[in-house]
């Protein structure tokens, strides 16, 4: 009996090797990129407004616009938008009520984060985001002043911005627009804006203020874009497309066209 178990545990990782390798066999095979390239068209899912990332101006579309319009050349199809109101108002993926045959890529502020990868397929990062502030002059913190908040940005952690500004003692003001938030912080309602950290230095290039990390107690994250679950073969196209642009300039021209830029 000793030996009969003894041969049992030799053979049982083989085993569990051939089941695994069976199992995949069984698995439908992967034809994102192929279903792309049938219909000659790239389908990508965005908030209607959600600046610099997606704008609504159709002569100045926005950073993921025209960064999945030059991936989409290269794959040699052509860009389909479909805008999802439902991507502006909620910070959830799971509630975008979004599904593949709307959209084959999710792009307009989508962040990786444990909650976003429970859900979906993500590419690789592009830039970073998080909270950030803009304001007249450097501000050493935002201890008891008149802060502006624009905080509608999918996948960051409105909770831990508001406990980190009931800490500091601020007094805050939430607005519903990047032009509120300028307009206050320019006029000096606020002397501090805080939002999503590529929209705020697009605000502060546009309108001659300083830009800085809200703080280093807030989580910071990589942009990306969003695929469905088991879509690889798209993910490797779009993956491979983006470095590409990378090498080639691209991705940094457009990123100057919308003023964005590294925060220190």
């Amino acid at each position: 009996m000793a030996r009969f178990l003894g041969v049992l545990r030799q053979f049982s990782g083989v085993g569990l090797v051939l089941l695994l390798l069976f199992a995949v066999a069984l698995l439908p095979p992967d034809t994102s990129l192929s279903e792309v390239h049938s219909t000659a068209m790239l389908k990508v899912c965005v908030p209607p407004s959600y600046p610099p990332l997606v704008t609504g101006d159709p002569e100045r579309p926005g950073v993921d616009i025209e960064l999945l319009q030059a991936v989409a050349k290269r794959l040699n199809v052509s860009l389909g938008i479909y805008t999802n109101n439902a991507m502006g108002r909620d910070f959830n993926p799971r509630n975008w009520n979004l599904n593949r045959a709307q959209c084959q890529v999710i792009a307009g502020g989508v962040v990786d984060s444990d909650q976003t990868r429970s859900f979906l397929e993500t590419g690789p990062s592009y830039s970073d985001t998080g909270w950030a502030m803009i304001s007249p002059k450097p501000l050493a913190s935002l201890k008891d002043l008149n802060v502006g908040a624009l905080t509608l940005a999918p996948g960051l952690d409105r909770i831990g911005l508001a406990s980190y500004l009931r800490a500091e003692g601020a007094k805050t003001h939430v607005v519903s627009t990047p032009a509120a938030l300028a307009e206050g912080v320019t006029s000096g309602k606020f002397e501090a804006g805080v939002t999503e950290a590529m929209l705020a230095a697009a605000l502060a290039e546009d309108n001659n203020l300083t830009v800085a990390w809200v703080s280093p107690q807030l989580a910071r994250y990589h942009l990306v874009f969003g695929l469905w679950k088991g879509d690889i073969t798209l993910k490797r196209a779009i993956t491979d497309a983006l470095a590409a642009l990378d090498a080639d300039g691209t991705t940094a021209a457009i990123f100057d066209r919308y003023g964005v830029k590294p925060i220190d």
